[in-house]
């Protein structure tokens, strides 16, 4: 099937003519789709389009704004487990990783749906005669560039605060999830929303990114992907375009001599091999008191073990394959560097494609893996990995845990698993880590709570999710002074 591109109003191809194919992870011999491979003409067409539509969309009533999102979110709630079928057969994720993720998108509506109504400004103490008072207004054009890992959950964080604050939107979804994309567009359009007022530009990240980055339309840009990208995101645009950077991490989950071993293996297990160990969140590393190294790294290894690996949609599925073939290769090529360090891999890193099993002849899958013994100096101790393998050492102190913790160029999510209220307080306060979680994984946030992380993993300028606070990279503040 073909798909196209939503460009002022209508569904079209990429002015080149050119397509790109869309294939299921578990299956690669299964084609989803052709979608359009599009170029800076495209973009320029789709900006040229919103900014048209904007002032409109900027002058309707927050209640307008807001019945649209509500809307959406209802037509989200029905189209859910659909949608979520789509996500499994195009991303890979398990099917009960997909329903989360597709139903979360109505909370998303809703929430940013009453913050459209609460878009307030502030009066402040003046010379008598005289009000000074700020209004918010919305920023303009928002490009919206989105990664793969969560399709819909991360495009809608982003696309519903800047509809709810006055803005048009340019969506340029991952080349990986497209399909997403679609469906998330053509929900927006059912509940009502300007033909306008959104672009759906469909293509590669380095013609399509480049390309926005260029267009002196984009008054305001939000990322998620990896630093690099990142990085050269920020270096191409304008200086007066805002940007908003979320990017990697390298994350841990930090175990404390009284922590119930038990109890830390589930928190470790959901964070590293839940969605395929595919999370910008997800715990990649392990540092666990030396009294319980040997027993829990023993007692991860049964888990691993345990977990069935397969197709999204079969019964007893825990783990899915990796999105791509590259992500299967990096994951394959880092077993093969902790073999190299003289790390012992003790269970899983296995390519399973390999395995005889018919199911999982055709797919990108990895057997989850845990990774001990790793020397001081180990790169699967300080590189982003992006898959289902956990890499586990020994620490001796509560000291040694915030520095290793915070070692690498990464800042964003840390886990602590321990009952002594005075370690909690001291890591909370003294770790550069932007989210901290304490006795759960890594993985799991809450839409209404601030979302971003320190150092590399972020540009802070501005949090991602939450309620107001994220209106203020949406919106821009003038101040009014106003005399008799």
């Amino acid at each position: 099937m073909s798909y196209l591109n939503y460009i002022g109003g209508q569904w079209i191809g990429a002015a080149s003519g050119a397509t790109f194919e869309d294939t299921n992870p578990a299956d690669e011999r299964d084609l989803i789709g052709a979608f359009p491979d599009s170029g800076a003409a495209d973009v320029a067409a789709a900006v040229s389009a919103v900014k048209a539509a904007r002032p409109a969309w900027s002058a309707a009533s927050p209640e307008v704004r807001a019945d649209i999102l509500f809307k959406a979110a209802d037509i989200m709630s029905r189209r859910a487990d659909e949608i979520a079928a789509e996500l499994t057969r195009e991303e890979g994720k398990t099917i009960n990783e997909a329903r989360n993720e597709a139903r979360r998108i109505a909370a998303n509506f809703r929430l940013y749906a009453g913050e459209a109504l609460r878009l307030n400004g502030e009066t402040y103490p003046s010379e008598a005669g005289q009000l000074v008072l700020s209004v918010r207004q919305p920023v303009g054009v928002v490009a919206v560039i989105t990664p793969w890992n969560f399709p819909l959950s991360m495009a809608a964080r982003k696309i519903a605060p800047a509809l709810a604050a006055g803005n048009g939107v340019i969506f340029k979804p991952s080349e990986i999830t497209p399909l997403m994309g679609q469906r998330l567009v053509e929900v927006l359009l059912e509940a009502g929303l300007p033909a306008n007022l959104i672009a759906l530009v469909q293509g590669r990240g380095p013609t399509v990114g480049q390309a926005i980055t260029a267009e002196p339309g984009i008054d305001a840009l939000t990322f998620t992907g990896s630093f690099a990208v990142g990085k050269q995101i920020a270096a191409s645009l304008s200086t007066d375009t805002r940007c908003q950077l979320e990017m990697g991490g390298k994350n841990a989950t930090v175990v404390l001599a009284d922590a119930d071993i038990a109890k830390a293996a589930a928190i470790i297990e959901r964070g590293a091999f839940g969605l395929t160990g595919q999370a910008c969140t997800g715990t990649s590393r392990v540092l666990v008191a030396r009294p319980l190294y040997d027993a829990l790294v023993e007692k991860l290894a049964g888990v691993a073990k345990a977990i069935k690996v397969g197709p999204g949609t079969a019964d007893g599925v825990k783990m899915g394959p990796l999105a791509t073939r590259g992500q299967y290769e990096k994951v394959l090529a880092y077993i093969e560097i902790a073999k190299s360090e003289g790390a012992r891999i003790v269970t899983g890193g296995e390519a399973l494609r390999e395995s005889g099993d018919d199911a999982l002849a055709h797919g990108y899958f990895v057997s989850p893996a845990v990774i001990a013994d790793l020397p001081a100096d180990s790169r699967l101790m300080r590189e982003e990995i992006f898959g289902p393998v956990v890499a586990i050492r020994a620490i001796d102190s509560l000291d040694e845990a915030i520095a290793l913790a915070d070692e690498t160029e990464y800042g964003l999510a840390v886990s602590l698993v321990t009952n002594d209220l005075n370690a909690v307080m001291r890591f909370t306060r003294e770790t550069q880590h932007g989210i901290i979680k304490v006795n759960s994984p890594t993985t799991g946030v809450s839409l209404n709570a601030p979302f971003g992380g320190f150092k590399h993993s972020s540009n802070q300028a501005a949090k991602e999710q939450g309620g107001a606070n994220v209106m203020d990279f949406y919106s821009r503040i003038k101040t009014v002074y106003l005399g008799a």
